[in-house]
């Protein structure tokens, strides 16, 4: 009898697992990822050369001036004081097609690259929206490619707030996955889900600005693997086909493989899952000059000083004044811009909008610091980031690679609302104690190893029924007040199409606006040269029906990318690689553009390129590339937002400033008095961004002179230093001196200590040969 019975259970055991299997496969194969983000070829080929040897670079549509727009914006409101020429002329006068003649010297081709021109522009705009985050920006685009009349307003520069200061992450959200389980919040479930389906959107939209990432997280205890396998699965699980690759399990010697900086005590192996990663506030630019390109007016720098309403009490326009004329030292008079509908997108700035509205309104903002510091790339592997789920206080912390440096953070604080808050010495301390946790003992932690630091403020949605900020959900909110005005707040970057998507479907319908086909979509992709005979170009995919399609539409400068772009850029303009590989990262295919926008070197190798700083590989083309194509109107925009140098190591942006004032003065025709103006607002803004104390003072002339690396600060003690400087330098930038026994008077480095490796060889003597040889003899 016993054995009958052992073999039905057999059987059954077997059936058991041959079904899970089985349901297993089936589920996996519905839910695969069904394509790698970033492998695909390029919608658009590199050009080649033409008949004759001639080589023909892409043609891209231009995005109209600021100073356009800022016609644009006065020509919908009668009131305003006519410019000289008449405002309607001169929108006109540059309104249609962009003519690219051929590209063959036997037979003539002509192609256009097509706009919408429907005749509205003295009409008021349907709708004026108020902050060019991301937020702001991602309505433009979903506005404009629904066939909408936009503009879209900046009080200082596109991703100048929380935009140009996140993780620069993109993802669903492991840890709030984990408290929707536990919790069994939904909200909470419902933003992952929805997280996870626009991370992939994102990745689609924008290849060359984003990437994945694989992210570790340790495990320290056994009983921790089956947890975290679970949770990373489930992860997997909920992304279904949107996913990107899947996680997976290392043991501890493959996780020290991968991450070899990782602590070895009690590590008992290590889950990889992945998410996203990307250029945060170049993606904010580039949604803003793609919704200028689809038709939306975009401006920079225009501060919106009061709401006007109608006879009944409805929004129905705002007052703004360009801030650009003041830097120069002239007036600014106000204009009215009149909309249908108002949105206000301005995210830690929200509630001073509403009160602009409405004076009792009361605040649905909750502002949340969020502290980030940027080390040296050696702290952590160029492709895998590192995520600890449960720091001394419960927070979590990140730790991943960007830009070729490494990022950690973030804290989550309640703070005051502020235009360039700075990180304090607490919260820094704070992240570099935690990481000292999970890095090797021998790997010595360093103050002075920051680069750079920064506060980013979260717009949380407040929910009355949470004290803590951690009870803080990052959704979102869309509200509109009596008189009209639709706010739209909370969120977090990766969720921005959804938000933008949500709030113009609700502007639509409280407006009664009127969506319409493209009939004519710009040509974003550019014609390139694909033969000695054609030309081609690429549609962007996107049906532009009336509908929301943002979820298809391509961004500038994504059609002609691929992970090879920089080699034909270094065949062609003679870039280092670095600089290549940097270009097609963050331009795309617009890196054409950029590379024939830079200066000879006059060396052999490389042909083109100059660099800003030694350290990174922005060059002076993405200067008047960010004037000329950006509006890049200041300093700072072009070292923060358009490169990423004052994110990435603000004493370098510090020692390129001087550099960049002068292609900003030749391109913009700066004064003098202007100048001066930018030297000040750049070095306010670099003390945002973690610069020394003692180094705020610095002038020009003693940048140029190379004194920025001659303070004792925390950075300066780090290295073995040797050698002496004249007493004139020392007292120029207030570094001590000693006295030697002859009365003579000399400033020394520090520390004095000499290392082996610096010894110094006596005269004649052949350091490759030992010192008993004949040869030293």
């Amino acid at each position: 009898m016993a054995a009958p019975r052992s073999s039905r259970t057999l059987r059954v055991l077997t059936y058991a697992a041959g079904t899970s299997l089985l349901g297993g496969s089936i589920l996996y194969f519905v839910n695969r990822p069904r394509h790698i983000p970033g492998q695909e070829a390029a919608a658009v080929p590199p050009p080649t050369y033409g008949e004759g040897g001639v080589f023909q670079p892409p043609v891209f549509p231009q995005v109209e001036s600021r100073d356009v727009m800022l016609a644009r914006l006065r020509s919908s409101c009668k009131d305003n004081p006519s410019l000289e020429g008449g405002v309607t002329g001169t929108v006109k006068g540059l309104l249609g097609g962009v003519k690219i003649l051929g590209f063959s010297e036997t037979k003539e081709q002509e192609s256009v690259v097509h706009k919408e021109v429907d005749g509205r522009e003295d009409e008021p705009y349907d709708l004026l929206i108020i902050g060019g985050g991301a937020t702001g920006s991602g309505i433009a685009l979903d506005a404009a490619t629904r066939g909408l009349k936009v503009a879209v307003v900046e009080r200082d520069d596109f991703s100048s707030g929380t935009s140009s200061k996140s993780t620069k992450l993109v993802h669903g959200g492991v840890r709030y996955l984990e408290k929707a389980v536990f919790e069994m919040d939904y909200n909470q479930y419902k933003l992952v889900r929805e997280a996870l389906r626009e991370r992939r959107y994102f990745l689609d939209t924008a290849p060359h600005l984003s990437q994945w990432l694989p992210i570790m997280i340790p495990v320290q205890k056994w009983w921790q693997a089956p947890y975290f396998w679970a949770g990373t699965k489930f992860y997997d699980f909920l992304a279904g086909h949107d996913n990107i690759e899947s996680s997976y399990f290392l043991t501890k010697s493959k996780a020290l493989d991968a991450f070899p900086m990782l602590k070895k005590d009690n590590l008992f192996g290590a889950l990889v899952y992945y998410d996203g990663a990307h250029n945060d506030s170049r993606m904010n630019v580039s949604l803003a000059m793609t919704a200028a390109l689809y038709g939306a007016t975009v401006v920079n720098h225009l501060e919106v000083t009061d709401l006007e309403k109608d006879a009944n009490g409805c929004l129905n326009g705002a007052i703004v004044r360009d801030l650009i004329p003041q830097r120069n030292g002239k007036q600014s008079p106000e204009f009215r811009v009149k909309a249908k509908g108002i949105i206000n997108a301005t995210g830690p700035f929200t509630d001073s909008i509403r009160k602009m509205d409405d004076q009792t309104v009361q605040e649905i903002v909750a502002p949340s610091s969020g502290v980030h510091v940027i080390l040296p790339g050696y702290y952590s592997p160029a492709n895998m980031g590192l995520i600890d789920p449960s720091t001394s206080d419960g927070r979590v912390i990140f730790f991943l690679p960007w830009q070729g440096n490494t990022i950690a953070g973030t804290t989550d604080a309640a703070c005051p609302v502020e235009q360039n808050p700075i990180a304090g010495e607490s919260e820094i301390n704070w992240i570099l104690s935690e990481i000292r946790h999970y890095l090797q003992p021998d790997i010595n932690v360093r103050r002075g190893d920051v680069l750079a630091a920064w506060s980013g403020i979260r717009p949380l949605v407040r929910d009355p029924s949470k004290a803590k900020s951690e009870g803080l959900v990052r959704n979102h909110l869309i509200t509109t007040s009596p008189s009209g005005l639709l706010t739209c707040s909370g969120g977090k970057w990766t969720t921005y199409r959804q938000m933008a998507e949500e709030a113009v479907d609700a502007a639509i319908t409280h407006f009664a606006l009127q969506p319409r086909p493209l009939a004519h979509p710009p040509q974003i992709s550019g014609i390139v040269q694909t033969s000695a005979s054609t030309v081609s170009a690429a549609r962007d995919g996107a049906d532009l029906d009336g509908s929301c399609r943002t979820h298809e539409v391509k961004l500038l400068g994504a059609h002609g990318f691929a992970r090879t772009l920089f080699i034909p850029l270094i065949q062609h303009y003679g870039l280092e690689t670095e600089v290549a590989r940097h270009l097609a990262h963050a331009y795309g295919d617009r890196a054409w553009t950029v590379a024939a926008l830079c200066s000879p070197t006059d060396a052999r190798f490389p042909i083109r390129g100059r660099r800003l700083s030694p350290l990174y590989p922005f060059v002076d083309g993405e200067v008047r590339y960010a004037v000329r194509h950006e509006q890049a109107q200041t300093a700072v925009d072009v070292l923060a937002r358009r490169t990423r140098l004052a994110f990435l190591n603000a004493q370098a942006a510090l020692e390129a400033l001087p550099g960049v004032i002068d292609l900003m003065r030749a391109e913009l025709g700066w004064n003098s008095t202007r100048e001066e103006r930018e030297w000040r607002d750049a070095m306010a803004f670099l003390a945002s961004m973690g610069l020394p104390q003692n180094k705020l003072g610095l002038t020009r002339r003693q940048v140029e002179k190379g004194f920025v690396g001659k303070f004792e600060d925390e950075e300066y003690g780090l290295y073995a230093r040797h050698g002496e400087f004249s007493i004139s330098f020392a007292s120029a930038i207030g570094v001590k001196w000693n006295t030697s026994a002859d009365g003579e008077t000399w400033g020394l480095d520090k520390p004095a200590e000499m290392l082996e490796s610096d010894s110094k060889l006596s005269e004649g003597e052949n350091p490759g040969i030992a010192k008993e040889s004949h040869a030293n003899k």
